[in-house]
């Protein structure tokens, strides 16, 4: 076994250990707190498949965090740890309702025009945290939480002076252009065209990562910075690269959900998508072909507590338990470290074992 294959091994093992733990914690607690515990756990683990329709609602939930799990994975990739994705995302939307609304085009080349200028907000507010940690070293930690409010209440602010449709009750946006809307392509859902090009943005960010000169310098800084200083790579360009990038992608994916779902505005604060994104970048183990199956399952655990809180006497906040849970063990660096030292030895010493014998052979 190579060092590869024994970190392959023992990161697909915890992976499932995880998520086990995870479902036997939700079956714990609904046996705990449920007066039909069955009936509930029909609902989660079940019920999400039992229409086309629900079996839509995985997809949908699923969609907008592939996009805010690319953004995660990319800053992460550079070391960095920023949590600007929400901010990107929801500052995308807010972009691509005014591109929508104020500027008439002809259809397919409105959509486009809207994902363009989103991706283009998304990457602006994502660039201010990383040139304040360039120039001043201010933690980007700090900036990027905070600046997730400032993008917050600056897309309320929009709505409601510029584009609010005042015959509604509650705050909403005017309606969408019907140009802008992504077509929808799986009848009987609300599955979009947005699911596709979710799946093409994994492919572009695994060989962005994996085949490209930026993603060898990415992993190299984010890996070793001072290494990757000595050997002539700019890394602080890098990490603002990083950073302006994931705020691109979040950006496109807020417009992507917004065009996909909704004809008008209505958000009153941000989804909680970048957060979330968060989870599925761990599960996917700096993967970006394996985002969109994290995505999914987090989307089915969302589904399903949904279902079970409308069939059932538990609540949907179960949910964020699970999320909570896994982000927890997963972040455990001490799950499974011993075997995994030991296979590594095991394939160190097989490796040394296999060189000395073609030594003695030549």
């Amino acid at each position: 076994m190579t060092l590869k294959k024994a970190n392959l091994l023992v990161d697909s093992v915890k992976m499932l250990l995880v998520i086990i733990v995870a479902l036997v914690l939700v079956t714990g607690i609904v046996f705990a707190v449920s007066a039909e515990p069955s009936n509930a756990l029909y609902n989660f683990f079940i019920g999400p498949f039992l229409s086309l329709r629900r079996v839509g609602n995985i997809i949908e939930g699923a969609c907008p965090l592939v996009f805010t799990a690319l953004a995660v994975m990319i800053i992460f990739r550079a070391g960095q740890f920023s949590m600007i994705s929400e901010g990107a995302f929801f500052m995308g939307a807010a972009i691509a309702m005014a591109v929508s609304i104020a500027v008439p085009m002809p259809t397919g080349i409105h959509a486009v025009a809207c994902l363009i200028c989103a991706a283009a907000g998304g990457a602006l507010v994502a660039s201010i945290p990383a040139f304040l940690k360039k120039l001043w070293s201010v933690s980007e930690v700090v900036t990027s939480i905070m600046l997730n409010y400032v993008v917050q209440y600056f897309a309320i602010y929009l709505v409601t002076y510029h584009f609010r449709e005042m015959q509604s009750s509650s705050l909403a946006s005017l309606k969408l252009a019907e140009t802008s809307l992504l077509p929808g392509i799986l009848p009987g859902t609300n599955v979009h065209l947005g699911v596709i090009i979710a799946i093409l943005m994994c492919v572009f960010c695994w060989f962005l990562i994996y085949r490209s000169r930026f993603g060898y310098q990415l992993r190299i800084t984010g890996c070793n910075p001072s290494f990757a200083h000595y050997v002539g790579l700019k890394e602080t360009g890098v990490m603002v690269g990083a950073q302006v990038i994931a705020g691109a992608i979040a950006g496109m994916g807020g417009s992507i959900e917004l065009l996909g779902m909704y004809t008008r505005f209505k958000w009153t604060e941000t989804p909680g998508y970048g957060w979330t994104g968060i989870v599925v970048a761990l599960l996917a183990k700096d993967n970006p072909l394996m985002v969109p199956l994290a995505a999914a399952f987090i989307a089915y655990i969302n589904t399903g507590a949904n279902i079970m809180a409308m069939n059932s006497d538990v609540s949907s906040e179960m949910a964020q338990i699970i999320q909570g849970v896994i982000m927890l063990l997963i972040a455990s660096g001490a799950l499974l470290q011993r075997w995994r030292q030991k296979l590594i030895d095991k394939a160190a010493e097989q490796e040394q074992a296999a060189a000395a014998a073609e030594q003695v052979q030549a």
